[in-house]
């Protein structure tokens, strides 16, 4: 089974479904930290869905948007705040939910 129980891609697959050369792939991991493929025992990296997910989102970021690569890193860092933010609020709004529903006494 693959790591993370998803399908995972070597760099030459992953390029190709994205449409992008390899060493675009080996210089993007060096620029943004949030991707790190794994790696396996021999070295060759392995990109999980989600990395495929956040690559395309750079590409989009990069190539629709015309950002820079600091631009792009800072809207990922700004997505991962919100995201980060709003699990937060869930998990409140659930904890909030509970002690409502609790039966009372």
């Amino acid at each position: 089974m693959a790591p993370h129980g998803g399908r995972t891609y070597k760099i030459g697959e992953a390029a190709k479904l994205l449409e992008l050369e390899p060493y675009v792939l080996r210089f993007w991991e060096t620029e943004f930290p949030q991707l790190r493929p794994l790696r396996t025992s021999r070295g060759q990296r392995l990109y999980t869905e989600e990395h495929l997910e956040l690559i395309q989102r750079i590409k989009h970021l990069l190539y629709k948007e015309g950002m820079t690569i600091e631009g792009a890193k800072q809207r990922l860092d700004d997505l991962q705040k919100w995201g980060r933010l709003l699990q937060d609020i869930r998990r409140e709004i659930q904890e909030i939910k509970r002690l409502l529903n609790r039966p009372k006494s």
